[in-house]
């Protein structure tokens, strides 16, 4: 028993088994907040449209524009097609000619679609609104949340809101495996959006405390990230997939099932409890009033604000002008996904090095590139490129940004986390909340394309402000943390005591 008491005192203790905790959170909670991207598009327009069936093999075929022809047991030979009757000579009879002139009855359009497989355009586009509601209702219950859960990580330690986070996501989950109605899914994806919250929140002020050297941070948030964009990547076709062939329940039951792995982990490692901060923390009124943390901010807000307008409009994008079924709906998103996951593992160590407001910069302009390139595309395979390159470029951003407000923190402020990383989940939830919220109206107004080239202007004028980072100066705080710039960028921590004091 012993062995196994200090085994379990060594886990407890291991920033990796942190990490890996931190990691698996992040990654399924993007898992759900993917899985339903091919999903919810689709089944919402079988909801709206029950005569809609993509089973059109065994419907008959559409009426011909000529007569069928009937078998006549008379020795008077039949007469000629209707488009025959204009070779005649002669005048035509009255009864041929009315017979000319007669249309078939017009098909419903719901029949129409519902034999040809194919959805409307219009109402497609009018899909976007409400789809694009629903999926940043999420992000706008975590912006919400946010302010509360930093301040509260001051009061009660990191640990007991991330299990509340498991908990919150493991009931959304059940939500969405059995909810069959709007609302109540709309209501399951506001519920992840505390959960998400928690976790995020959480997590990352826990690996900012666990790893208080700058360059080991970067490095452990990157891998957090990683396991994000993992979950980000799974999601996706993990979705399309099982919704075609098993179902709308039957993904979202797996998801809760690993779920509950992760929970029992936290229980094992974590041990919830309540545990107070002893420095005291700054304010999030202190923090958003710095220009430094806000600039930062900002630039996750922009760099993930193109890919929260494609979630929603993409799908149904390709749905109307490429005709795709429901596998590569989810599988569209691939490129981006594997792209970030390298893209976080690559730049949390190398923006230490090059410059983390470098490599944003470099981020953002790709990012204008990349979403000015996606409505060109006629097929799926067009999609590769310029996804890559979006999902490579947010990675550079968030890697980037996200240890840079620990850093700040340390440099201007003070070491507790909790609420500048609300302030940084805040800034990632307003790009996922703003960019469903109005993709649906962008592109009933000006079209996919031209919403597309709005969100790439503003991340090219954005860029520069990057260049405000470089080398933000530090405030005195009694005894702090400084930096020593040497060669190659290279930085290094010293402690030393403010002058005035001595």
């Amino acid at each position: 028993m012993g062995g196994v008491g200090e085994w379990l005192t060594q886990c407890r203790e291991s920033r990796k088994l942190i990490l890996v905790i931190v990691a698996i959170a992040l990654l399924l909670d993007n898992m759900l907040l993917t899985t339903v991207v091919p999903i919810i598009p689709k089944y919402l327009y079988q909801l709206h449209h029950p005569n809609y069936s993509a089973e059109v093999e065994e419907e008959p075929p559409p009426p011909s524009t000529t007569l069928p022809t009937t078998t006549i047991t008379t020795t008077t030979p039949p007469l000629p097609p209707i488009t025959e009757l204009d070779g005649l000579s002669g005048p035509t009879p009255p009864a041929m000619e009315f017979l000319k002139n007669v249309t078939p009855p017009a098909t419903p359009p719901d029949e129409r679609r519902r034999r040809t497989g194919r959805m409307s355009h219009e109402d497609l586009v009018n899909e976007n609104v409400e789809v694009g509601l629903l999926f940043c209702s999420k992000a706008v219950v975590q912006l919400i949340t946010n302010p509360f859960i930093g301040p509260l990580t001051h009061r009660i330690g990191y640990s007991l809101p991330m299990f509340a986070g498991f908990v919150i996501m493991f009931i959304s989950t059940l939500i969405f495996a059995f909810g069959s109605s709007y609302i109540v899914l709309f209501i399951a994806r506001a519920v992840q959006g505390i959960g998400s919250s928690c976790s995020s929140v959480s997590g990352m002020g826990m690996l900012a405390e666990r790893y208080p050297d700058d360059k080991e941070r970067g490095n452990a948030m990157g891998i957090a990230l990683g396991g994000l964009a993992l979950g980000v990547l799974i999601g996706p076709p993990f979705g399309g997939v099982m919704f075609q062939f098993v179902g709308k329940t039957a993904p979202f039951l797996i998801l809760a099932v690993l779920a509950l792995g992760d929970g029992l982990l936290q229980l094992l490692v974590l041990q919830p409890a309540v545990m107070k901060q002893e420095e005291e923390a700054p304010t999030l009124l202190q923090l958003m009033s710095d220009p430094y943390i806000v600039i930062s901010a900002g630039a996750i807000t922009f760099a993930n604000m193109g890919i929260g307008m494609l979630e929603p409009s993409l799908p149904i994008w390709m749905m109307d002008t490429m005709d795709a079924p429901e596998w590569q709906l989810g599988i569209a998103f691939i490129p981006a996904s594997i792209s970030y996951l390298i893209g976080t593992n690559l730049f949390g160590p190398l923006g230490h090095l090059m410059g983390r407001w470098l490599a944003s910069l470099i981020g953002l302009f790709v990012i204008g590139i990349c979403l000015m390139s996606i409505p060109s595309a006629t097929n799926i395979n067009h999609l590769i490129a310029p996804n890559a390159g979006l999902g490579f470029a947010i990675g550079m951003v968030d890697s980037s940004m996200m240890p840079e407000l620990g850093y700040l923190v340390d440099l201007r402020h003070s070491a507790v986390y909790g609420s500048v990383y609300s302030i940084g989940d805040v800034a990632f939830c307003l790009g996922f909340a703003i960019g469903p919220a109005l993709s649906g109206s962008l592109v009933q107004r000006f079209g996919f394309k031209w919403m597309l080239y709005g969100i790439a202007i503003i991340n090219f004028l954005y860029a520069p402000f990057m260049y405000c980072l470089k080398s933000p100066p530090a405030k005195n705080h009694g005894e702090r943390q400084g930096l020593i710039y040497g060669e190659k960028s290279s930085v290094r921590y010293v402690t030393y005591k403010n002058e005035d004091e001595e």
